[in-house]
């Protein structure tokens, strides 16, 4: 059974008896100007941000220029003045040769070549010492490094133990010595890499006579460069002795 609704009647508003739909239809819309922005009163139609004067451009080109120029040739400047590269590294290649050259002799040391001491030297001596232990067939960078820092601390509290209150040597000092002063040790470290195996009383005769030397040099340097110490000549030229044997024995085992 199908269900019937009302529907309200239409009303539409009296006054003009026409339809209203009809109406809108006939009806046009006038079109209305676009918007536009008022412009400010000039003579010239060229914009604002367009314009420029060639006589400024070209002068601040010109300036632009002379400035880059200016800050080129002070930055050239500077960099001629600047220290060469080894130097700010306190690494100076004249003095370690000087120095290594004062203790090639073994009867003569020059201790005025050591009073300046760097760790430049002795490190390079030191990575040599170690090269020629590689060649042997020796890989003994750590063990090395090690006995080098406890030989320098080691003399360091003896000298100054035995010179008392004249001690002045300092660590940096002492380190910088006993590493010069090992260069007879690589030069037999290098001579060992000929000689044969099995000749070993040769081996320990050459090993003595780069002992020797290097004992020599290192006593003359820590009594000339530091106070207190000639006294005990005999007791510093004992534990010099001690390291380099120490080092040598390294190079033979």
């Amino acid at each position: 059974m199908a269900k019937e609704f009302t529907v309200p009647p239409v009303v539409f508003p009296s006054g003009s008896g026409v339809n209203p739909s009809v109406g809108n239809i006939n009806q046009r819309r006038v079109p209305t100007a676009p918007f536009q922005p008022s412009r400010p009163p000039s003579s010239s139609s060229a914009l604002p941000f367009m314009s420029f004067d060639m006589g400024s451009a070209t002068s601040s080109s010109v300036s632009l220029g002379g400035s880059i120029s200016s800050s080129a040739a002070i930055g050239s400047a500077s960099f001629e003045d600047e220290e060469p590269l080894l130097d700010e590294l306190g690494i100076h290649p004249d003095q370690i040769w000087y120095k290594t050259r004062s203790i090639l002799n073994p009867l003569r040391v020059n201790p005025t070549a050591h009073k300046d001491s760097d760790l430049s030297g002795p490190i390079f001596l030191y990575l040599s010492l170690c090269l020629f232990q590689l060649l042997a067939g020796k890989i003994q960078f750590g063990v090395i490094l090690g006995w080098i820092v406890v030989s320098s601390i080691f003399l360091y509290v003896v000298f100054n133990m035995l010179a008392g209150r004249n001690g002045n040597l300092d660590l940096h000092t002492c380190t910088s010595v006993v590493g010069y002063c090992m260069l007879p040790v690589v030069i037999f470290s290098a001579a060992s890499l000929f000689i044969p195996q099995g000749t070993s009383v040769a081996r320990y005769a050459v090993a003595g006579i780069f002992v020797v030397w290097a004992t020599r040099a290192c006593t003359n340097l820590m009594v000339a460069l530091a106070d207190g110490g000639e006294e005990h000549r005999g007791l510093i030229s004992y534990a010099c002795f001690l390291i380099y044997t120490l080092f040598s024995l390294l190079v033979i085992f």
